[in-house]
């Protein structure tokens, strides 16, 4: 019996016992069920600012956690020991009330919630949620780190628990996102959904002749001013990873100009990794 997958646009149809492209949703006896639910493989407690969230509780820190798993396959991912892992990488279960209890231990430490980041978080999309939710009981705050790659659905479903985003647009030409094996647009509509229901920042990764023309940077920035003027925008320098350890890292000097465009539309652009 086959299930089909409606967290992102992939809607991968799935036999029993089979897991999505994702690594990390299955069929089950007629469902597509969350393969990594509570299973963690990374955590730490990091400045708000390492997100990157530069305008959202400044000075913070908060408890990141990670599992195994993502959506895309982008050939410059930085963490694709763990984005690109299935069940077997080693992992730690972490129910959601204990994830909720090692933050609120974690508040004398100047620790606001959780971030939901290293993997894609939202191929784990009922951990994420179950989480959130206890998080507010708590009063504490949910933080994700995306793509930006799921269906509105689900994405309406979790927005209520949600307080602050940061969201990949990882270049703006759909040709971009077919390299990366993703969607522009359901990207796009995301950022323009979560935009009205929680704080957002964006982060674009320039990718040395890929996504580094300063047309692409302004019609970027201009479709983000079009939402809203004030909304960060973190332009961050690529380094060898992945499938692209032989490429160079990106030209400090063009990070700069790419930053001088996009200001001619943007009120908050940062520059990240630029030393």
């Amino acid at each position: 019996m086959r299930a089909v997958c409606e967290i992102c646009p992939h809607h991968c149809s799935l036999e029993e016992g089979q897991t999505g492209s994702c690594h990390a949703r299955r069929g089950d006896n007629g469902r597509v069920v969350s393969a990594n639910y509570g299973k963690i493989t990374s955590m730490a407690l990091d400045p708000i600012e390492k997100k990157p969230l530069a305008m959202f509780h400044p000075g913070s820190r908060i408890l990141s956690v990670g599992s195994f798993g993502c959506n895309l396959r982008c050939p410059f991912c930085q963490n694709s020991e763990i984005s690109q892992a299935g069940e077997s990488i080693e992992n730690t279960f972490l129910s959601p009330q204990d994830l909720v209890a090692a933050a609120l231990n974690l508040k004398q430490r100047n620790n606001i919630g959780v971030a939901f980041t290293y993997n894609e978080p939202l191929v784990g999309f009922e951990y994420v949620l179950d989480c959130s939710r206890l998080l507010h009981q708590a009063g504490l705050l949910s933080v994700i780190v995306t793509n930006g790659m799921i269906c509105k659905e689900p994405m309406k479903e979790l927005l209520p628990f949600v307080d602050a985003m940061n969201i990949d647009l990882k270049g703006f030409s759909q040709g971009f996102y077919d390299w990366c094996g993703g969607c522009l647009d359901t990207v796009k509509d995301t950022i323009s959904m979560c935009c009205q229901s929680c704080h957002v920042e964006v982060t674009c990764l320039i990718i040395p002749g890929m996504n580094d023309s300063p047309e692409e940077m302004l019609a970027l920035s201009k479709w983000l001013s079009s939402l809203d003027k004030g909304i960060v925008l973190h332009i961050t320098r690529f380094f060898p990873s992945f499938h692209m350890l032989n490429h160079s890292p990106t030209d400090i000097s063009l990070m700069h100009r790419l930053k001088e465009a996009a200001e001619k539309y943007l009120d908050n652009v940062f520059l990240g990794n630029v030393w």
